[in-house]
Formats: C-alpha cells, structure tokens, sequence
C-alpha cells in the first residue's frame, strides 16, 4: 500500500513540474512577443471601428432607387411651360448647368479633386462638404430640399462674393452624428442632374448629334430613371442621337434626355465628336463579367 501511494506521490509532482514549466514556457513566449499580442489585440478593434464607421452611412450605401413612368413627374418634376416630348421643341429642351446648382457644384467638386482638399462648398444655400480622397459628400439637407434648391434659375451669375469654396482641416472633423449624411459623388451628382433636368437635356449636348456611354452605369447606386436601363443597353451598342434611342425604343424624350443629363453629370455621356463629317466613335467598351446580363437585356431589346 505504501509502495502504491509513493508511485501516486511521485507522479502527482511530475504532473505539477510539468504544468510549471509549460506556465513558464507561456509566460517566457508572451515576454519574448510583447509587440505581437499588442498589434493583435488592437486589429480587430480598429476593424470593428472602420467597418461601424461606414455602416453608418447610410445615404452613402443605400440601394438604388427605381422609378416608373407615373412616379417620374412626382420625383423629377417638369417645365409646365415647355413640352420636352414634342421633336418641334427639342432645340429649346436644353437647360445650361452654369444658371442651376448642379454647375457650381460640379465645379467645386473638381476644384477640390485637383487640389486634393477637403473643402466646403458656401453660397447662399447650406454649406456642402467634399471629400475629394473618398469621392463623398456632406450635406445637412433631405431630398425635398434638395429637389427645391436644384429647380431654381440663378437670376445671377454665382460670383466670389455669394458663392465660395474654402479649405478644411482635416483635423477639425469629427465622426460624431450626421453619418447618415454622406453620400457618394455620383449617387449625389447623378440624383441633382435630373432634379435640375426636369425631363431636359444639358445644353453641351447637341440633340442633332450622336451620345455614347464609355461604361456601364453603377445602377446599383443610382436613381433608376424609367427606361434607363434599355436605354444605357442601346448606347453601349454604339453612339447614337437622343431622338432616335426614344425612337427606337419607343419611349418619350424626356426620359432619355433625363438620363442622358444625369450621365453626362458624372462624366458617363459624352458627344461623338465628327471630324472631316466622319463620325469618332468612341474606344470599344472591353468584354466584362456583367457580359452575361448585357446579352441578356439586348436579347430582350430585339425581340
């Protein structure tokens, strides 16, 4: 019996050396990377922090919205003293962005991607924020308001005085409240376009002559205007006149010149350019992986 409780002993204090020394072992590594378990504990805080950060954009990340043709009037608005679906009044259906909004803001926004700055846009409306690095900006204002604001003429032209961009210190920003209220350039820039349009189209387009689409828009954060996506599918065959995509999707004007206005904005119209009365096409658009779902739509088209 003695010799059993000795061989019990003997191997209790085995286990407990053993447990000692890989205590020590543990405590030895932790000593030896104490940089390591520092820059792992502080990862997923920091990940957590960034990804909360952007979640709470949330105009920034909502997803697109789609309008059909009896919603289009209600959203987008008209010129009741103009019918911009009659091919007699085309020529006078354009508007110049310089005498709206959306030109001054266009081109601060442009100023501040040059220089690389944050900035805020101060007229005689609320002050806008743009954050050229991350293509967002800031603004304190619903869509009502910022409906209201793009349908009004300038009676003069903005100068220093009313209308002024001026630097940012980073450093005086702070993330607390009003997350909500950024938005992306393009779902910002692409909504005021077709507030200001009304169902018109910018007047550096030329109706007589053809529009092309250098890319597939990012419907997936942009306002859907009606039609909008047969009538980007037809551009992206080729360039042709806003009259004849109306034609030949049988559609009233106003909604191509409408998405058209809204394209053109950020930079995804542009004219076809003719030199010598030969017509420039633009580069061919390269194959992508949303290939698939063109051919589809454009199979939808012919049929």
């Amino acid at each position: 019996i003695s010799g059993s409780a000795a061989q019990e002993t003997d191997s209790d204090s085995k286990e407990a050396l053993a447990g000692t020394a890989g205590a020590i072992s543990g405590e030895t590594e932790a000593i030896d990377r104490p940089k390591e378990i520092a820059e792992e504990a502080e990862k997923p805080a920091l990940k957590t922090y960034v990804s909360d950060l952007e979640r709470n954009k949330t105009s920034k990340h909502q997803t697109a919205m789609r309008l059909d043709e009896k919603g289009f009037h209600d959203y987008i608005g008209e010129i009741e003293e103009l019918n911009v679906n009659d091919p007699a009044q085309f020529e006078n259906a354009a508007y110049n962005t310089n005498d709206y909004y959306q030109g001054a803001f266009h081109s601060a926004y442009h100023d501040c991607l040059e220089k690389g700055q944050i900035h805020t846009l101060q007229s005689e409306w609320l002050p806008i924020t743009i954050f050229p690095r991350s293509k967002e900006v800031w603004l304190d204002a619903n869509e009502i308001e910022v409906k209201g604001y793009a349908g009004m003429r300038f009676k003069r032209m903005y100068t220093a005085e009313n209308l002024q961009l001026k630097p940012v210190d980073p450093a005086a920003i702070t993330a607390e409240g009003g997350l909500e209220k950024f938005q992306s350039f393009e779902a910002f820039m692409w909504k005021l376009a077709c507030w200001t349009s009304k169902g018109r189209y910018p007047l550096a387009i030329d109706y007589k002559q053809p529009v092309y689409l250098s890319h597939w828009p990012n419907f997936t954060r942009l306002l859907i205007t009606p039609h909008a996506l047969r009538i980007a599918a037809l551009l992206m065959q080729g360039p042709r006149t806003m009259g004849n995509v109306a034609q030949m999707l049988k559609i009233q004007p106003q909604y191509v010149f409408v998405f058209i206005s809204a394209a053109h904005a950020i930079g995804l119209a542009q004219q076809a350019k003719r030199v010598a009365d030969n017509l420039v096409q633009p580069p061919p658009v390269q194959p992508s992986k949303g290939k698939g779902l063109l051919s589809r739509i454009m199979s939808k088209l012919r049929n």
